[in-house]
């Protein structure tokens, strides 16, 4: 079948966010952080060899602080990333185990993925060495100019909005990343990188509801959609950490038995 590790880049600024006094990926959703509960649906999963979260180093005390304990428990591994988002997942490439055969990105900001999204785009990426979610735009595009006019109508029928995760064959993802300098800054997902050695990239269609917090006004959407979805079963041993004072001090709360 093939292991997977899965990245989630969380080093971002925020700056759409408009809460001078955290990340957006620090924010409390219905209990816990929205990291969390993006890393949530992969850490229980067979196929899930490592799980690599990649932080600001300007956040590394504040994480330690709120998460060491969840980290050490679900056996997270935690790095410093880069000025940009790919120079986060090019430190993130070089710690993945290499026994893993496939690695997923996921955005540390998309808290409301399912567990049959990842199935079905992990499905894909072993038949096709990459494959991305993705929904297809349902609304009119219109291209506007400097000015502020339209300038024309696009074609709506073979445009996609990309979603994460994004999965591809590790070594294929290594090579892509080998090559990133020749499209400078103008890089915005791990896809467009891949595309550029040549290897497309299969799209498996994802769900509005796999939505990516940007602004403060996104996190009443991801509650909303939370609470639509089915709860999980939990499996697995009770959580260890009872003492919920003593694990968060003074913190906002993050009730340690929410993670699984």
């Amino acid at each position: 079948m093939g292991s997977f590790a899965v990245i989630l880049p969380a080093a971002g600024r925020s700056t759409r966010f408009g809460d001078p006094k955290q990340k957006k990926i620090f924010a409390e959703l219905d209990g816990r952080a929205v990291w969390l509960r993006a890393v949530e649906p992969f850490i229980n999963r067979d196929d899930v060899a490592q799980t690599i979260v990649v932080i600001a180093p300007e956040d590394r005390d504040l994480f330690e602080r709120r998460f060491r304990a969840s980290v050490a428990f679900l056996n997270i591994k935690v790095i410093d990333g880069g000025d940009e988002r790919s120079d986060s997942i090019a430190r993130a490439l070089e710690v993945v185990d290499p026994s893993c055969e496939f690695v997923a990105v996921h955005d540390a900001a998309r808290p409301c993925l399912t567990a049959e999204l990842i199935d079905a785009v992990f499905d894909a990426a072993r038949k096709h060495g990459a494959a991305l979610l993705a929904v297809p735009v349902a609304d009119t595009v219109k291209r506007v100019g400097p000015d502020g006019l339209t300038a024309e109508t696009l074609p709506r029928g073979d445009l996609y909005l990309a979603q994460t995760p994004q999965v591809f064959r590790r070594e294929l993802l290594l090579r892509a990343y080998a090559g990133r300098s020749r499209l400078g800054a103008k890089v915005t997902d791990d896809t467009q990188l891949v595309e550029a050695i040549g290897h497309p990239c299969a799209v498996v269609e994802g769900s509005p509801m796999n939505l990516k917090i940007t602004t403060a006004a996104d996190l009443r959407l991801a509650s909303a959609v939370l609470q639509a979805m089915p709860k999980p079963k939990r499996e697995g041993p009770a959580h260890p950490f009872a003492d919920e004072n003593a694990m968060w001090g003074n913190a906002p709360k993050i009730k340690p038995s929410d993670l699984f």
